[in-house]
């Protein structure tokens, strides 16, 4: 009989279980936020001030103690990672959403910068004082850092979304909207080209996850859990002679 309970206790946490939290940067926008934050961009085509140096963008900053930037979202990104008392990672696995590939070492992560400090620069970052440029480069409370494949980060260097996309397609929504809010947040212009490719990829985003579903499809779904479980509950019963 304890069994048969706790068989049925299994089969009720499985209907109800939320989906567990994947690890990634803060503030990512709705589809519609980002459409509507990406309409609102000031645009104009490129025009290079020149002038760019990496060193105007102060960037791995101390967040906590011996932790800099660069080691926070190298633990917000990954999981059981471990530290040594230079809050250095020596360990972990972090899932690159770029691609989709695990790694386990270290060393084949890069922190990307969504909005590259270059492409930052030129959309109007120049006129930035270099205190604000810091803020820009080492900012977690936005979808601006990533923990990513080194290579990647490489091979996207100062490009925008029209010159370069991430290879896992079904991440080009959340590139986009990433992209978007970066943008926004800080006031920076886009090209006509960036703007077209934003819009291409937020037209994919399908945000089936995070759509309120409607009380007719949540009462589906309930009976569609009341129906298995009984079916669940018949099978147990018969199993244990209970019937």
């Amino acid at each position: 009989m304890k069994s048969y309970v706790f068989l049925l206790m299994i089969a009720s946490d499985g209907i109800n279980a939320a989906p567990a939290s994947t690890p990634g940067p803060p503030g990512i926008p709705s589809k519609s936020i980002a459409q509507t934050h990406l309409a609102s961009l000031s645009v104009k085509a490129f025009a290079d001030p020149g002038g760019y140096n990496r060193d105007l963008f102060p960037h791995w900053s101390t967040e906590s103690g011996t932790c800099n930037t660069r080691e926070y979202v190298l633990k917000r990104d990954g999981t059981d990672v471990i530290t040594n008392s230079a809050c250095v990672a020596t360990s972990g696995t972090w899932v690159s959403p770029y691609d989709g590939k695990t790694w386990k070492a270290v060393s084949d992560v890069d922190i990307d910068h969504m909005v590259p400090l270059k492409n930052a620069w030129a959309s109007g970052a120049s006129k930035w004082a270099t205190t604000k440029r810091g803020q820009f480069a080492n900012d977690i409370s936005s979808p601006q850092l990533w923990a990513v494949t080194d290579n990647l980060n490489q091979a996207k260097g100062d490009k925008s979304p029209d010159q370069w996309k991430p290879p896992l397609t079904s991440f080009h929504c959340t590139y986009a909207k990433s992209w978007v809010q970066v943008k926004y947040n800080w006031e920076l212009s886009i090209t006509p080209a960036e703007k077209a490719a934003l819009v291409s990829m937020i037209d994919t985003c399908q945000e089936a996850g995070s759509v309120t579903p409607s009380l007719a499809e949540r009462g589906v779904s309930s009976i569609v859990g009341s129906v298995w479980l009984v079916a669940l509950s018949i099978f147990v019963r018969l199993l244990y002679g209970a019937i």
